[in-house]
């Protein structure tokens, strides 16, 4: 396994759509800690949430996954990379493992980022900041949920093999369809996998993200239903990988 992990951190490192991707990160999420700390004055009980967690790896982790699994077939590398990974199910393994810490490496670049960014600017505007350790625990719980989103989307990918389609299912799910649940039928909401069981994962009540019907997880409980959907999607991923043909 470790030859296989090895490999695909090796993709991703010399891919120019991660670099790209990962640099659009940083910056979308300093500039919107930049324009919540210059344009509001966020209060000493909500500063923690309204500024610290607006990390964007959720999203980006999730496409870059999306875009690395269904690449290799638009691509047609599939079949190179199995050749010399014959075991499918370990190959899809590596995939998944490969993305989960690329979305933690990335998430802790952006929370190094917003963190010294929205520090200066909340200091030299005299506004509250948040305490080291409540700040370090939350950018802890946003580094979880972009490991385990990164992780969802090599499996959604693995099911879903036509690019485009995965990623606007990705964007409708996380846009429309979530909200539109947590709004309508919250109690079912709560269990999607990229609004519902992260927001929870992240420590983010319900009342913060406007869904005040809602009675969102334990960060424990949320992120056991994330391993769910992430085993749900791979066993399905990985039994399609054994049964398609490589052309």
């Amino acid at each position: 396994m470790r030859p296989l992990l090895r490999a695909e951190l090796i993709k991703l490192r010399t891919t120019r759509t991660f670099v790209a991707l990962a640099a659009v990160a940083v910056a979308t999420s300093v500039v919107i800690v930049c324009l919540i700390t210059l344009l509001s004055e966020p209060r000493e009980e909500d500063v923690l949430v309204d500024v610290f967690t607006t990390d964007t790896t959720s999203l980006f982790i999730t496409i870059l996954a999306i875009v690395g699994i269904t690449g290799e077939w638009r691509h047609r590398t599939i079949t190179s990379s199995l050749l010399a990974a014959p075991d499918r199910t370990r190959f899809l393994a590596a995939k998944v493992l490969a993305f989960a810490a690329a979305g933690a490496l990335l998430s802790v670049l952006i929370s190094v980022s917003i963190g010294i960014v929205g520090y200066v600017i909340l200091s030299v505007r005299d506004l509250p900041t948040p305490e080291l350790g409540e700040l370090l625990g939350q950018f802890a719980r946003n580094v979880e949920v972009a490991a385990l989103l990164g992780a969802f989307g090599v499996g959604l990918g693995s099911l879903v093999r036509n690019q485009a389609v995965a990623i606007v299912f990705v964007l409708l799910l996380g846009f429309l369809i979530e909200p539109t649940l947590l709004a309508l039928a919250p109690d079912v909401g709560i269990w999607g996998p990229f609004t519902g069981l992260p927001t929870a994962v992240q420590d983010i009540s319900s009342e913060d993200i406007g869904f005040d019907d809602a009675d969102f997880l334990s960060p424990g409980v949320a992120a056991l239903g994330m391993l769910a959907w992430i085993g749900l999607l791979f066993a399905g991923g990985a039994a399609l990988l054994q049964k398609r043909d490589l052309d």
